[in-house]
């Protein structure tokens, strides 16, 4: 029987949607749902969710909960991987710390002083995954959700290279789904391309029937002044590329605009919207939870869109799906360094998940890649080392931070930040 563990279950809502699109299909109705989480109540909830789950759409999955993480792994095929360290009291932390030194962020999980710290809180219990997975179940192949992506496959990359690893995320197909919305083409008619990074990745072709779609995204902007007000189209206009992350994602890992009262308006940018979807999740997860222990029916209708499900289905079945994939760089962008994380397409089928050569990125994308390559290069090696110098240096070269602040106010307030993480921080690195 096919074991799926789910590192994290108390992510409630992502778990619900990924059990939901998994149980969908037909081949994978009687798989083993193994589910961890470190937090009773939140492992509790994520079971029952999972049971309700299982009741609405018909199906007979066997179902277990462990709050031990070993026990979870026992036989698993597939660990998904959906962990948070320290949840929202560190990402206030994150948030509420720089903002004393004038540092604006917006989302602080993927580069910045927030992604850094992210990482660093992170990467010690990935070396416990990934150490379990090599003694439990060797050939599992690690599903990796957690933020901040790029780090966190590179870090995995360098220790532990011998577990199959690949990050997941669906920022190219939001991408690519919300444009075709945009200018009204349907998007199962439409193929398309993207690489670069997690979350500033480039949607090198976007076509309908061989076409370029560009020529009609440039129509909109010329007649629409207050759709150019959004941080993608002004890079966009600029680049000549689509980034594949939200506005709000976007603003942050480049030194134009956080810094600029004038573009912070001029672009509507949403400082510290991340602090208000946290706790619009906690409150979610709050909802769900009364929801499914008064039991309330789940819902269930929505459209099938996270990676995990079509990559377990495809290895199991055969069947061949072209997915974004988030995996060391060995040649497949070749003006990228190699053994960063890079996000490129990838075949899966019964035989994995097989990256594709793309080649050069446009000189301008990888020019701007190149300095968020630097950051999470900076703090991989940081934690590889145990130099602290060098987290302090990845935040020198980050490009909002470096915009912002002095040197001296980046290493002061890494200073704050680490001690306020306490033990969540590796030994060698407080």
């Amino acid at each position: 029987m096919t074991v799926i563990t789910f590192l994290g279950a108390g992510s409630v809502v992502f778990t619900r949607e990924l059990l939901a699109d998994l149980l969908a299909f037909d081949e994978l109705r009687g798989v083993t749902l193994s589910l961890h989480d470190i937090d009773p109540e939140r492992l509790e909830t994520a079971e029952a969710i999972a049971r309700r789950t299982a009741d609405q759409l018909g199906v007979t999955p066997t179902i277990t909960a462990s709050l031990d993480r070993r026990a979870a792994l026992e036989g698993a095929k597939y660990v998904i991987n959906a962990i948070q360290v320290g949840m929202f009291p560190a990402t206030k932390r994150d948030f509420e710390i720089p903002a004393k030194y004038g540092l604006r962020q917006t989302i602080g999980d993927t580069l910045g002083v927030g992604g850094i710290f992210r990482a660093l809180r992170t990467f010690p219990v990935l070396d416990g995954i990934a150490a379990d997975i090599r003694e439990i179940c060797p050939d599992a192949w690690l599903l990796n959700y957690t933020n901040p992506m790029a780090m966190n496959v590179a870090y995995l990359a360098a220790t532990a290279p011998d577990v199959n690893a690949v990050g997941l995320c669906h920022s190219v197909y939001w991408t690519v789904h919300d444009l075709c919305a945009l200018i009204d083409v349907p998007l199962e008619e439409v193929d398309y391309l993207g690489a670069g990074v997690n979350h500033q990745a480039w949607l090198l072709r976007w076509e309908h029937r061989g076409e370029s779609l560009y020529p009609r995204l440039d129509a909109l902007l010329e007649k629409d002044d207050q759709l150019k007000r959004r941080v993608r189209m002004d890079m966009y206009q600029r680049l000549g590329w689509f980034p594949t992350e939200t506005s709000e994602h976007s603003s942050e890992y480049v030194p134009w605009y956080l810094h600029d009262d004038g573009e912070v308006e001029r672009l509507r940018i949403p400082v510290g919207d991340y602090l208000r979807i946290s706790q619009d999740n906690l409150d979610e997860y709050q909802q769900v939870r009364s929801d499914v222990l008064a039991g309330r029916p789940l819902d269930l209708t929505r459209e099938a869109t996270e990676y995990a499900p079509q990559v377990i289905h495809s290895m199991e079945t055969g069947t061949m799906r072209r997915i974004h994939g988030n995996v060391a760089n060995r040649g497949y962008l070749t003006n990228l360094p190699d053994g960063y994380a890079v996000e490129v397409p990838c075949v899966v089928d019964r035989l994995g998940v097989r990256p594709e050569y793309v080649g050069d990125l446009p000189a301008q994308c990888a020019a701007v890649n190149r300095p968020f390559v630097s950051v999470g290069e900076l703090t991989v090696r940081a934690a590889v080392t145990g130099d602290k110098r060098m987290v302090r240096q990845a935040a020198m070269v980050d490009p909002n931070t470096s915009s912002t602040l002095t040197v001296d106010k980046i290493w002061e307030l890494c200073d704050e930040l680490t001690a306020a993480h306490g033990d969540l921080i590796p030994e060698s690195l407080r």
